[in-house]
């Protein structure tokens, strides 16, 4: 019998990073869990590490007719569910001046709106005493060059962690966000060149107080405190940065 024997979880985002590794504790302590990710051969890869305890379902999050299959599919594949880990997201860096709508547009359809209506269409498969854990961002609180529409999507989602913590009360479901600084999750590299990606990241270990870049599994722990443990938490964030946001 493992800690999450029995347990039901949701992770959208959850092919890769810090979504996965908390597939994969979750599985390791006895969990069942339904990962989604836009990527398919990602998504089919993180289906063969985890094994026949995770299902693997494509969903994109900035869609929602996809994000109401992702619904319906969990209902059938699990009933109710026991938590929900909203991890899906992109970065984007651009200077203020060269900021196009498509890309605004882009971070905000996937960032803020998805999680939004993620939560919306899954609510009601919540149990009671369920946790429901958003992934902000330190950008929320810190003004970081070339990131300004990454952070504006990420402070909605930080602010909708408070309203719909207030919302879901009277159904005895916690909302909290985890908010990460620096993680080596492989982000970076997907959304700029190697050669570009490597400085940034020697940038973020340098500027953290501890002089490091985080792991996603040190991400996927704070998610799973804040999912099954922080039973007397609600509508809190959660710095996950080596201190970057608060020394």
């Amino acid at each position: 019998m493992g800690k999450y024997s029995g347990k039901k979880v949701v992770i959208t985002g959850g092919s890769s990073g810090s979504g996965l590794a908390a597939a994969e504790l979750l599985v390791g302590q006895g969990a069942r869990v339904l990962i989604t990710g836009r990527d398919e051969s990602r998504l089919n890869a993180a289906f063969a590490q985890l094994g026949d305890s995770a299902i693997a379902v494509r969903s994109d999050t900035s869609s929602l007719p996809e994000i109401d299959a992702l619904a319906g599919r969990v209902k059938h594949e699990f009933g109710t569910i026991d938590a929900l880990l909203v991890s899906s997201g992109i970065n984007g860096f651009a200077p203020f001046e060269a900021t196009g709508e498509e890309l605004f547009d882009q971070l905000l359809a996937i960032n803020a709106k998805g999680p939004y209506f993620t939560v919306q269409r899954l609510a009601p498969l919540l149990n009671e005493g369920s946790g429901v854990v958003l992934t902000t961002s330190v950008a929320n609180v810190m003004a970081l060059p070339m990131l300004s529409a990454y952070a504006a999507s990420k402070a909605a989602l930080r602010s909708m962690t408070r309203s719909l913590a207030r919302e879901l009360l009277a159904h005895r479901i916690r909302v909290n966000a985890v908010s990460p600084g620096g993680i080596d999750s492989g982000l970076l590299e997907k959304s700029m060149p190697p050669e570009a990606a490597e400085p940034v990241k020697a940038q973020m270990a340098s500027d953290a107080p501890m002089q490091r870049m985080g792991t996603p599994i040190e991400v996927a722990r704070a998610l799973l405190f804040l999912a099954f443990e922080a039973t007397y938490t609600t509508g809190a964030e959660l710095a996950v940065d080596g201190g970057g946001s608060q020394l």
